[in-house]
């Protein structure tokens, strides 16, 4: 070796090194601030509750994989024994990315308890609601307890929040349509799948004997369009085969949690599929399926996927692994293409709920897919699955309370895809910080202020927005319009009995601002209502 090459190494390593050194740093000082902010009393300690729970109410819950490090570490310890600053960088140090973001309110969704509370107060305003009957075509179906009710979140940062029996396991049944169209488009590619389905709305029941124009399914989220989906699904393969590479895709949506498979649902189905037979008789008459396909092994296929079962919160994770193009958030795994995720949402959301798509597309705005056993993904991109069971079921075949959620969460929540377009909508934005919302609203009304827009602030009061509220100078709209010279926005205030005479951080009120700007008529006015 040369002198140069092991002077180059040596200075390599030191580099490398120095690098190491700053990172060290770096993570000690993080952990020093997180660990300051939980230390609120300031005595050099907290104990194991105080990290757990805050982590809890941000939405990262102790069986996360991601900090399993974590909370293995904290495992020996008792509730009353103090963790000091050495020992909880010692904890948090394997997840500390995580956990930072976390703790500074950097996740999809920062305020999680007040977006928990919302969630919540739908939750418990649709229980009553008992419309509806359970599916009672398939045997086994009609068995289950109509009572059971459960809705269950997953963010794509992970943050998770259950209500309900959200711990039973049922069928997946028609949910699992959108999931084998994903695989077959893995397995084919667009190109391929479309030239055996359709991908528009059919108008018709989920089970109608009915193609389109070019004697093919409608679309993949109704039976004859779900058995071509399975017809695509490694038809290299055995249906044993097959079914086991459905099942690993389920478990990689699903955060690493295997599927159940419920054999008595299987056999119900299979005893109960004259319609399902007569679609595919129908479809191979038109030479819709690909070449070599054998009917019967497909549909006996088929009613397996059907019959794949899970619990509510691990379903949570198949709709937020969609609503991540396609990464699934609880392992940071990439389960599909984002095309591939793109061309599914983009179905859910015209064809996922059978003939009473088009209505839900209206008033809810988002992708979503229903399934018999009262089963419904919601997907709202870039943000969080939600899926929600309750087995009672309306006309259409989807869940009654299901259904009553969901319209409940777009009218209480920004998450219609169009509600960007409305810019003075009073729906609640979970994706601001918890005071962002308030600033960015006070933000706007100093403005309106400043042009003498009155129009502007008294749709502002109309929508509940405090006008008089001050931003980080202590500035009110009425300090603004004062300096700016608008009477008329003076006028409201006065008519309207506001405070006349906030101070801002330098003590100032909007009277003397008023004489500052020599507005005459505006320091008569606030004169003539105040002591000043």
């Amino acid at each position: 070796m040369t002198k140069t090459s092991t002077k180059r190494k040596l200075q390599s390593s030191a580099d490398e090194k120095r690098l190491t050194s700053s990172v060290v740093e770096l993570n000690l000082s993080t952990s020093r601030s997180l660990f300051k902010s939980l230390d609120l009393n300031g005595d050099g300690f907290i104990i194991k509750s105080d990290l757990i729970n805050s982590l809890e109410q941000r939405g990262i819950l102790p069986d996360d994989i991601r900090i399993s490090e974590t909370i293995k570490k904290l495992s020996p310890l008792s509730d009353a024994d103090k963790i000091d600053q050495h020992l909880f960088h010692e904890v948090i140090s394997q997840n500390l990315t995580l956990i930072e973001r976390s703790l500074k309110g950097d996740l999809i969704i920062p305020d999680f308890i007040t977006f928990s509370d919302i969630v919540t107060d739908i939750y418990e305003a649709v229980r009553p609601n008992q419309g509806g009957a359970v599916a009672d075509y398939i045997p086994q179906l009609a068995r289950v307890n109509p009572e059971n009710y459960a809705i269950s979140i997953c963010t794509v940062d992970g943050q998770r929040l259950s209500l309900g029996n959200h711990d039973v396991s049922y069928c997946v049944q028609s949910t699992c349509k959108p999931i084998n169209y994903c695989i077959a488009m893995e397995k084919n590619g667009e190109k391929k799948v479309h030239q055996h389905v359709g991908r528009e709305p059919s108008g018709r029941g989920f089970n109608e004997l009915t193609l389109n124009k070019d004697g093919l399914p409608h679309n993949p989220m109704i039976n004859a369009g779900a058995i071509m989906s399975c017809a695509l699904i490694h038809p290299e393969l055995d249906v044993s085969e097959r079914f086991d590479k459905v099942m690993s895709f389920w478990q990689a949506m699903s955060g690493d949690v295997r599927p159940g498979f419920n054999n008595a649902v299987y056999l119900s189905e299979r005893q109960t599929a004259d319609r399902n037979y007569a679609l595919g008789y129908f479809m191979r008459e038109k030479n819709a399926f690909p070449e070599n396909t054998d009917l019967h092994e497909i549909l006996e296929f088929y009613f397996q996927c059907c019959s794949i079962e899970l619990t509510a919160g691990a379903h949570a994770n198949v709709a937020a692994t969609l609503a991540n193009g396609g990464i699934c958030p609880a392992t940071g795994s990439r389960v599909m293409s984002a095309e591939t995720a793109k061309c599914c949402l983009s179905l859910m959301y015209s064809c996922g709920m059978y003939d009473f798509s088009g209505e839900f597309a209206f008033s809810v705005g988002l992708p979503a897919k229903s399934g018999v056993s009262g089963s419904l993904i919601l997907v709202i991109p870039g943000v969080c699955g939600i899926t929600i069971w309750s087995p009672r079921l309306d006309e259409y075949g989807n869940s009654v309370r299901a259904v009553d959620i969901s319209q409940r969460l777009v009218d209480r929540l920004n998450f219609h895809i169009y509600d960007s377009l409305i810019t003075d909508s009073n729906k609640h934005d979970p994706l601001l910080q918890k005071n962002e919302e308030k600033l960015k609203g006070v933000m706007v009304a100093n403005y309106a202020a400043s042009q003498g827009d009155l129009n502007e602030i008294k749709n502002l009061d109309a929508r509940g927005l405090d006008i008089d509220v001050a931003d980080y100078d202590g500035r009110t709209p009425l300090h603004v319009a004062a300096a700016e010279g608008h009477i008329n926005i003076i006028e409201f205030f006065i008519e309207t009995k506001r405070n006349l005479s906030p101070r801002d951080r330098w003590g100032a009120t909007p009277l003397e601002d008023a004489k500052q700007g020599k507005h005459t008529s505006i320091v008569e006015l606030l004169q003539s209502h105040t002591n000043h």
